[in-house]
C-alpha cells in the first residue's frame, strides 16, 4: 500500500477517526460476544481507506458503521460456527431448532433500533401517522379518523415521513432497508 497523500490523510483525521469512539461503544454494547472489537475496528479502518482509495464515499460515518456491523455479524458466525460431524442420515438428528441465530437476532435488534431513530426524527404528526399506517397497519381512512385529518393529509404525512426515513436510511449508509 502507497503512502497516503494529505487529502487522504485529511480525510481519514476528519470524517472517520471523530467517530472512533462511538464505533467502539457500538460495537461493545451491540456485539457483546465479540472478544476483539480492537481487531474489528482496524478491519473496518482498512476497508474504508481502500474503498475511499477506489471511489468517493458519501457518509464516512454510515459507512464506517455499516463495515464494522458487516465484520462483527461475520465474528459473531464464525464464533458460532460447530463443526460438521458426518451422520448418517438427518433422521438420526432428535431435534431441529428453527428459532433465529444470535446474528439475525443483533441484525433484527439493529434494524428495529434505527428505525426507532429515524422516526424519533420525525415531526409529530408525522410520526404518528408513519406509525400507525406503516406499522400498526392501519389503512389511511382509519389513521385519517382516529388522528382527525383528512385522509390526503394522512397520505401527505405518510409520503413525506417515508422520504424522511429513506434520507436518514441513505445519510448512515444504508442503501436498502
Amino acid at each position: 500500500m502507497s503512502l497516503p497523500d494529505s487529502d487522504d490523510a485529511r480525510w481519514f483525521a476528519e470524517e472517520v477517526l471523530p467517530h472512533d469512539r462511538a464505533l467502539r461503544g457500538y460495537l461493545r454494547g451491540s456485539f457483546p460476544s465479540v472478544r476483539d472489537v480492537e481487531d474489528v475496528v482496524q478491519e473496518s479502518y482498512l476497508r474504508i481507506w481502500r474503498t475511499r482509495a477506489a471511489q468517493p464515499i458519501r457518509s464516512a460515518r454510515g459507512f464506517l458503521f455499516r463495515i464494522a456491523r458487516n465484520l462483527a455479524l461475520d465474528n459473531v458466525r464464525h464464533t458460532q460456527a460447530s463443526p460438521i460431524d458426518a451422520l448418517g442420515s438427518l433422521e438420526a438428528l432428535s431435534v431441529v431448532e428453527e428459532r433465529p441465530t444470535a446474528a439475525d437476532l443483533l441484525t433484527r435488534e439493529e434494524r428495529s433500533r434505527l428505525v426507532g431513530q429515524a422516526l424519533a426524527r420525525l415531526p409529530g404528526r408525522c410520526r404518528e401517522a408513519i406509525f400507525l399506517h406503516k406499522i400498526k397497519g392501519l389503512s389511511q381512512k382509519a389513521v385519517a379518523d382516529q388522528l382527525g385529518l383528512s385522509e390526503k393529509t394522512v397520505a401527505n404525512q405518510v409520503g413525506l415521513g417515508v422520504k424522511r426515513c429513506e434520507q436518514f436510511f441513505r445519510d448512515r449508509g444504508i442503501e436498502s432497508f
